[in-house]
């Protein structure tokens, strides 16, 4: 087993929800932080969802009506993602709403059993 520490961009060009990470299905990551910013001069609302691969559903664990020219972050705490696990990201408008995911890739390949 090893881990990685890592981080992982985003920028959102269009208002379709978005996989901003995807977590492979020989690993397991912990996030740490997930930190976004409104680089617009209007408020823009964005959602942030888990895909949970094991129940094949999207949930909705965050949402903000961002302020224009505002930064802020996603995550209290941590949130454990399972192999195959990912987060989406969708927002009201395009290429204003950009961020970094903060996360530990735990490479799960090498166990034995």
């Amino acid at each position: 087993m090893t881990i990685q520490y890592k981080n992982q961009g985003f920028d959102l060009t269009t208002t379709n929800t978005t996989t901003v990470l995807n977590i492979n299905t020989s690993s397991v990551a912990i996030v740490k932080d997930i930190a976004f910013i409104n680089n617009s001069g209007s408020k823009v609302f964005s959602n942030y969802y888990l895909y949970d691969a094991s129940a094949g559903t999207d949930y909705h664990f965050y949402h903000q009506n961002i302020s224009a020219n505002i930064a802020g972050r996603a995550v209290n705490g941590v949130l454990n993602l399972e192999a195959g696990d990912a987060i989406k990201v969708n927002a009201s408008t395009a290429n204003v709403v950009a961020g970094v995911i903060s996360y530990a890739l735990i490479d799960r390949s090498q166990e034995n059993g």
